[in-house]
């Protein structure tokens, strides 16, 4: 996903000429390309995301298009007050970008898990939230969000993430996208959930089980018109994200359902629990101590469906 990235920001910097980008020591070699093609538009603002988060605040108030980029728990809860304050507050077209988010890093430990930053910056007025589920959606949602010209979070995974769209999807903000059709359960994926929710639809097609997988790439706002209809049409909803359960994108469902007054008992909601993860392994491993490997979501899923 930040190789794509990197890509669409080279892209888009010829496009808009006051797209500025500024990084927190990290991908400079990535972006080489932009600093060739855009000389005097990029920024290593050093470990400092907080002083990142200001410059880029004073550079959306002078008319330019700033991005900032570094890893999620850095770019998110290290900066918050200037998130809030200077960005927010504005409602300046600034571009906040996390890479290595949930459990990319699992390897490094807490520190550089981040399990919290969706709950953090949806509660944030102003803030539009979006989770790209793939690389080219990661394409998309950039372009988007200047299109868009305010707050805006993207969430990204690290890399290698696979491609899942097999042609270039409708993107926009605050609307979902079907990835797969089914009948009986909804999938919903939040980012680089994708591909599980792909096998899971998968697994449960074997089991003679309809899935119907949608990419819920923006979390805030939501997709009321997509929600209400699933809630209407299936047996059960589900949520599968690589986040806290609190807070996060099944907590956001939870909380318009119960204003909507729809029947949130078909709601089932896949995430991290209330602990640090301190033990060490990759992110497949980190995920199935998270309860979040396709096979225990499908078995849980068919469980739910007496199956």
């Amino acid at each position: 996903m930040r190789n794509a990235f990197a890509k669409a920001v080279n892209e888009l910097g010829d496009e808009y000429s006051h797209l500025v980008l500024l990084s927190g020591d990290i991908g400079n070699r990535m972006f080489d390309g932009f600093k060739e093609r855009h000389p005097g538009r990029f920024y290593n603002c050093g470990i400092a995301e907080a002083g990142m988060a200001g410059i880029a605040s004073g550079l959306a108030s002078c008319g330019l298009r700033p991005i900032t980029y570094t890893i999620t728990p850095f770019n998110t809860m290290r900066c918050l007050e200037q998130i809030r304050l200077d960005i927010c507050y504005g409602d300046l077209p600034v571009i906040i970008v996390g890479t290595g988010s949930g459990l990319s890093y699992a390897d490094l430990g807490p520190t550089h898990h981040s399990m919290e930053d969706i709950a953090i910056m949806r509660v944030l007025p102003n803030m539009h939230v979006v989770c790209p589920a793939d690389p080219m959606e990661v394409r998309l949602a950039m372009k988007s969000a200047l299109e868009l010209g305010r707050p805006t979070y993207i969430r990204l995974g690290k890399k290698g993430e696979p491609v899942v769209h097999d042609v270039e999807p409708a993107f926009e903000i605050g609307k979902g996208i079907t990835v797969r059709e089914g009948s009986q359960v909804a999938i919903l994926s939040v980012g680089n959930m994708l591909p599980v929710a792909m096998q899971c639809a998968e697994q449960m097609h074997a089991k003679g089980i309809s899935v119907r997988v949608v990419s819920l790439h923006t979390i805030k706002p939501l997709d009321a018109s997509l929600l209400a209809s699933l809630f209407a049409e299936y047996e059960l909803v589900a949520v599968v994200e690589e986040h806290g359960l609190i807070g996060g994108a099944g907590s956001a469902i939870l909380e318009w359902g119960c204003d909507r007054g729809v029947d949130l008992t078909k709601l089932v909601c896949f995430g991290g629990a209330d602990r640090f993860l301190t033990a060490c392994g990759n992110q497949h491993e980190a995920r199935a101590a998270q309860g979040l490997a396709p096979e225990q979501i499908t078995q849980k899923l068919c469980n739910r469906l007496g199956k």
